[in-house]
């Protein structure tokens, strides 16, 4: 099971950098390059209301859910 982050996909859609998406919600680079690679464990929900904000989307644009057995 895994959660697939498509921040690059809505970026370009918008045509918008990852330094300026950073910089308008409020976070550094090096975290966003984290969230968008799939590396971080976690992102509180008001960065991704901010980053939702800021890219006019949901939720489900950014964030994915691969199905597949539990990892527990």
């Amino acid at each position: 099971m895994a959660i697939i982050v498509n921040l690059d996909h809505v970026l370009k859609e918008r045509g918008m950098t990852s330094t300026e998406l950073a910089k308008r919600v409020g976070i550094t680079n090096a975290n966003l390059s984290i969230l968008k690679t799939g590396k971080a464990r976690a992102i509180r929900f008001t960065t991704l209301d901010a980053i939702c904000k800021v890219l006019n989307c949901q939720p489900g644009d950014i964030l994915e859910h691969e199905g597949g057995e539990m990892d527990v």
